[in-house]
């Protein structure tokens, strides 16, 4: 009885003994499943002119700002990097296209440029290639594109209003991206919708210019 007693104390203490207890913790500890990771933020990187860098305007306003604000609502999970400088041509464009993909590792790339190479009557032949030179290194690291397009005015004379627009669809039907066909289609009629310089789209104009490029942009953020 005694030896048996005794054997029996002495489990017990064994198994109230802080080694067992710690033991017991860890390995309760192992066999709780991880808690899931959080999802990794994704990037869209928006480079264009001075129509997506919000021309004459606050940080807020332009139609990229907006689409930060609308991904917060609508895609969680998704960001906007706003690359886009006044002044820019898809010559500036192509110089800075590998940097700004290997620093921020987009997952969706739109390549708004162009106005500046037409006002300046850029040879087609070199618009192209600078912006197949943008899809090509943005799709290389894996970024979807959307390539918003823009027209120019009839004064520049047929054959090149005509061939400015076609690279457009071009380059979105050889590299299979988005297209948006004309930035500024909402609005191009409207005198009142830009500034007084006739080129860049008024504050109120933005929301429009946003809800234009949505239906072709949000499909890539699957």
């Amino acid at each position: 009885m005694s030896t048996g007693y005794a054997g029996m104390r002495s489990a017990m203490q064994w198994a109230t003994s802080p080694l067992l207890l710690l033991a017991l913790l860890v390995g309760q500890a192992h066999a709780q499943p991880a808690p899931a990771a959080a999802p990794a933020e994704r990037t869209i990187l928006v480079m264009g002119d001075s129509l997506s860098a919000g021309y004459n305007m606050a940080a807020a306003q332009g139609w990229v700002a907006l689409l930060g604000q609308r991904l917060a609502k609508e895609k969680p999970g998704w960001r906007v990097i706003n690359a886009s400088i006044s002044g820019e041509t898809s010559a500036g464009g192509s110089s800075r296209i590998v940097g700004e993909v290997l620093r921020h590792h987009p997952d969706v790339v739109v390549i708004a440029l162009g106005a500046n190479d037409g006002l300046r009557g850029l040879p087609l032949a070199e618009a192209r290639r600078n912006l197949a030179r943008m899809i090509g290194a943005s799709q290389h690291v894996g970024a979807k594109v959307l390539l918003v397009g823009m027209r120019m005015p009839p004064n520049l004379g047929p054959e090149y209003t005509a061939g400015f627009e076609r690279n457009y669809r071009d380059l979105s039907r050889l590299f299979n991206t988005g297209l948006v066909p004309f930035l500024l289609e909402p609005i191009a009629l409207d005198r009142s919708a830009f500034q007084d310089d006739n080129l860049h789209p008024t504050v109120a104009a933005q929301p429009k210019l946003l809800d234009h490029v949505w239906p072709a942009l949000e499909p890539l953020l699957d």
